[in-house]
């Protein structure tokens, strides 16, 4: 099932963090759709990125630069932009910046979610609320099970910690302001891929950025397995969620993840474009599970979502716009194309 766009064209739709990766390939699609979208968010990352590859400003309803710490701010651009949709993607995303800077973290990722939930309540005209958490919100015991959405949350580093964290505070205000609330409801979802991540310590990122410095590709735990899926794959469960939570209440949290389950990270690497020199890194690494899975068919049998992509044709999808980013193409023209593939309006 694909979103629909007669629910989606006209609506007014809020997207916090819509100048990172995921953010700027949702306000991409939500434009396809037919929506009016208002992004707020900090600046985009310096360097390439998505945001600005895939040219989203030109179509956006409204571009606020602001953080989402500030409460007192976010809530006043809520008042003023009057959404029906809010999908909050906007967070301190790396885990190695987590353990750089904890604090800041879970101020972005705790705080920012409790200013958005307080932000949201008693506002009128919100139909639903999507808030974007992470595979890493469970606790991972090691036994290598997919994780389902009932199971208990933890996370030993900060990020993955903030991220539970922030699972908790929706729980919280859903709870006890359910009547002042929109529907509202969590989505976690594996190690996303595609065409425009340049984030700092992500595997694919960090192979572009070594084979255009013709350098071997350092990997901490090549045997590491996560659940990788194409980008596109994983808003599409997110917008299914709101469309769903706006006819009524759902499930409170929901998994999106790859249907072929997770591989190896070297078997990520052998099945890539072209071909890549890696080496083991030897130095300290950060603590880090060895092995995520999730258990989807929640998703499967509330919202009719599963994956259009198998894990391999994701990792052709990203190759494929790197190396044609390489070559100076129209990125944007290939990522609109690969959306009408996929998510025909």
């Amino acid at each position: 099932m694909n979103p629909s766009r007669g629910f989606w064209s006209g609506r007014r739709v809020l997207v916090t963090g819509h100048t990172g990766f995921k953010g700027a390939w949702l306000a991409l699609l939500l434009h396809r759709l037919g929506a009016q979208v208002t992004g707020i968010a900090l600046p985009a990352e310096p360097g390439p990125n998505a945001f600005d590859l895939l040219r989203v400003r030109p179509l956006l309803t409204a571009d606020h630069h602001a953080d989402i710490r500030d409460g007192e701010a976010l809530a006043a651009r809520l008042r003023t932009v009057r959404p029906e949709v809010v999908l909050h993607l906007a967070a301190q995303a790396f885990v190695g910046r987590g353990y750089a800077a904890p604090a800041a973290t879970f101020a972005a990722n705790v705080d920012g979610t409790i200013h958005l939930l307080e932000a949201l309540r008693g506002l009128p005209g919100v139909l639903a609320a999507v808030m974007v958490t992470s595979d890493k919100v469970y606790r991972n015991d090691g036994a290598g099970r997919a994780f389902r959405e009932g199971d208990a949350l933890g996370g030993a580093d900060p990020y993955s910690a903030s991220k539970a964290a922030a699972e908790i505070a929706v729980a919280s205000w859903r709870a006890s302001f359910a009547t002042a609330l929109p529907p509202v409801a969590t989505a976690r979802a594996g190690n996303v891929i595609g065409g425009g991540d340049f984030g700092a310590q992500r595997l694919i990122p960090d192979l572009v950025r070594a084979a255009m410095a013709g350098a071997p590709l350092l990997l901490r735990r090549p045997d590491a397995t996560r659940p990788f899926q194409h980008v596109l794959d994983v808003l599409r469960g997110y917008l299914l969620l709101a469309e769903r939570l706006a006819t009524g209440t759902l499930a409170p949290a929901f998994n999106f993840g790859p249907a072929d389950g997770e591989i190896r990270v070297r078997d990520l690497i052998a099945s890539w474009g072209a071909p890549v020199d890696w080496r083991q890194d030897n130095g300290p690494v950060m603590a880090e599970a060895p092995r995520l899975g999730l258990d989807s068919s929640l998703a499967g049998e509330v919202l009719g979502w599963r994956p259009l992509l198998s894990t391999p044709e994701a990792i052709a999808e990203t190759s494929r716009w790197y190396a044609a980013w390489r070559r100076g193409e129209d990125v944007q023209a290939l990522a609109l194309a690969t959306i009408d593939r996929l998510v025909p309006a």
